[in-house]
């Protein structure tokens, strides 16, 4: 049973001639214009008329319009230009381009909605047009989402027209999802203002109400709808529509088993069909008639039809009905014993099946790519609509506050006031934001302190020149390794414990290298910690850094510096340790200091430490004391604690 939706460009026109002799009349007037603004009107106008009979010439007067349109500035021409491309691509099967093309026009009309109602209707049917893409595609929250965003402006602006179609598509959208009440809710909605403006479409609106009423087994009213649409697809011919018309009457009759007048609908459904040479709803309608024949044991019969819908589907290329019809002759020749033909046939319904799925999940694939596409640039969009309020709010603002100090004069010191305090808060809140969003980055991607970087430079600038090539060479080898392996882990938020220590470990030569073998050190790992385990990437950086820079440095002896790898508690527990000259003798270093660079490493490793406890839920800080012998400061000892994780 198919679904018919209101396509806002797609309405199957039966009058031919009449076409041809509007669309003759305005290349009449095409010839004759010399206005661009006039002739990008009438290419769109033009390409319009073709959605029904052809959409290669509706493609070529498109871009016309729409080249002429972007030549001439013309923003609302060039959205109705994307609009039909866009629909064009629609009535092809390239949903992708489709889509692309209905973004542009969301674009333009989004930006110039403000200016007339032109762009109003515009905007709203761009936002309709995606709805029908991702509705066809089966991603029916997108599409609902769309829909209501057109529907509210169609609901503004009263255009009860559009608003009767739409209501029809968001039923049946809801329907699709078996949301039966809210389904039937619009629909009947739709009934409603069809009524109201007289509309022929009216048929295919009723016969969606009957089919609620008939999945609810609500016989009388699902007749009783039934029969109102029939008088009014009488009244307003469409082949296509009363097809699925006596094909959803014919399941009616099926669901009350009086299988003689569901057979009679179905006939009349293939005569109906025949019309307009639907093959599509030819097949389904035998498909229908071979089910039902099978049901009753009338072989032969089935057979017949069944026959018939796998010829028209296999000539219309429909794995679906193809699969359907192979299984109904399987069946049918397992019930005449003719068990040859019927496992010939059940292999090739299987083939139907596999190619079907294959199809299906190449089909999804595309999809997810295109949506995942049309969401970002939809993001970026919405965030550059953002920006354009802000902008505008703040000139708005500034306009407002001129016209006012003009007006009052005897206000202007009040009012000078008042912008300083409310700059100042802006300029508060922004600097609170910059400053949270720096140490986010910071915590991820700049863990290493610059000074760092130059001195290691100085360095090796001081090797080459004292013809220390060699030893400049491999320092500038470590310090190439550090800086690849800082780049590469610093985007992971978890590396195996082994990569940190690795990293540690180039860390402390590389510093061995530069300060003259003024420290040793030593890394230590439990054999309790699995190789699997993971921490934060240079969380312990900081803490080595501090170790070597203000504990075993200052100290006139050769340092050591111990970091050590346990498991306690059910927590990892990271010890670093250095021999040096303790916290608070540093601290009087630092003060007596000319320079005093401010490190920031310890403020982002807390934070850092912060997210780790709000996404895992258990404990994550560190402690630093000094190790003191008898009242004597002998070292310093840092002790994070961080929950076991894995590399997934």
């Amino acid at each position: 049973m198919r679904q018919i939706l209101f396509l806002f460009f797609l309405f199957i026109s039966f009058f031919a001639s009449a076409q041809n002799k509007v669309v003759d009349s305005l290349k009449l007037v095409l010839n004759n214009s010399k206005n661009d603004i006039d002739k990008a009107q009438i290419l769109n106008a033009i390409s319009d008329e073709y959605k029904t009979s052809d959409p290669k010439l509706m493609v070529i007067y498109a871009t016309k319009a729409l080249e002429l349109s972007k030549k001439i500035k013309y923003k609302t021409e060039e959205g109705k230009a994307y609009l039909n491309l866009g629909n064009s691509n629609i009535i092809t099967g390239n949903y992708s381009k489709a889509l692309q093309n209905f973004y542009l026009a969301q674009n333009i009309f989004e930006s110039e909605s403000n200016k007339n109602d032109e762009n109003t209707k515009g905007l709203a049917k761009a936002y309709g047009s995606i709805g029908i893409v991702f509705s066809e595609q089966s991603n029916y929250a997108k599409a609902l989402q769309f829909y209501l965003k057109s529907v509210k402006i169609y609901e503004g602006i009263k255009d009860e027209s559009r608003c009767a179609r739409l209501y029809n598509n968001i039923g049946i959208v809801y329907k699709s999802q078996s949301a039966d009440f809210k389904a039937l809710e619009y629909f009947i909605k739709a009934q409603k203002l069809q009524e109201k403006l007289g509309d022929p479409n009216i048929g295919i609106t009723l016969t969606n109400i009957a089919n609620c009423y008939l999945k609810q087994k609500n016989w009388d009213k699902a007749l009783s709808y039934y029969s109102k649409a029939k008088s009014s697809l009488d009244k307003n011919p469409n082949p296509r529509a009363l097809g699925e018309w006596y094909n959803n009457v014919g399941l009616f009759y099926k669901e009350k088993k009086d299988l003689v007048k569901a057979n009679e609908n179905w006939n009349e459904a293939i005569k109906s069909f025949q019309l307009i040479d639907d093959k599509f709803g030819v097949a389904d309608t035998y498909i229908h008639l071979a089910q039902s024949n099978l049901e009753q044991n009338n072989l032969s019969v089935a057979l017949s039809n069944a026959n018939k819908s796998l010829s028209l589907s296999k000539e219309i290329g429909v794995l679906e009905q193809i699969m359907i019809s192979e299984k109904l002759l399987s069946d049918i020749y397992e019930k005449q014993k003719n068990t040859t033909l019927a496992l010939s046939h059940f292999k090739l319904y299987n083939q139907a099946k596999d190619s079907l799925i294959n199809e299906e999940n190449t089909r999804k694939s595309v999809e997810a790519e295109m949506n995942f596409d049309f969401e970002k640039r939809e993001l970026l969009h919405k965030k550059e609509i953002e920006k354009k309020e802000v902008l505008l709010e703040e000139q708005s603002k500034q306009s407002k506050l001129q016209l006012f100090f003009a007006g009052l004069l005897g206000l202007l010191l009040f009012g000078i006031g008042f912008l300083i305090y409310n700059r100042m808060q802006l300029k508060k809140t922004l600097t609170l934001q910059k400053e949270l969003a720096e140490y986010e980055q910071k915590a991820l991607h700049l863990q290493m302190n610059p000074h760092f970087v130059f001195n290691c430079l100085g360095s090796i600038s001081s090797f080459i020149v004292q013809n220390g090539t060699d030893t400049a060479v491999k320092y500038l080898a470590k310090f190439s390794k550090l800086m690849r392996l800082t780049l590469e882990y610093s985007k992971e938020s978890l590396i195996p414990i082994d990569k940190e220590i690795e990293s540690l470990q180039n860390y402390l030569e590389l510093e061995q290298l530069r300060f003259n073998n003024k420290f040793n050190f030593k890394i230590t790992k439990s054999n309790e910690i699995e190789d699997d385990m993971a921490v934060p990437p240079l969380l312990l950086q900081p803490f080595v850094e501090n170790a070597i820079i203000h504990g075993v440095i200052p100290k006139k002896n050769i340092g050591t510096i111990a970091i050590d790898f346990v498991i306690e508690n059910e927590s990892l527990i990271c010890t670093v340790e250095d021999d040096g000259v303790g916290i608070e003798q540093s601290k009087t270093a630092k003060e007596n200091t000319v320079v005093v660079h401010k490190s920031m490493a310890l403020d982002i490793t807390k934070k850092r430490l912060q997210m780790i406890s709000s996404s895992t839920n258990q404990k994550a800080d560190f402690t630093i004391e000094e190790i003191k012998n008898n009242n004597q400061v002998i070292g310093t000892k840092v002790i994070l604690s961080l929950p076991i994780q894995y590399i997934k």
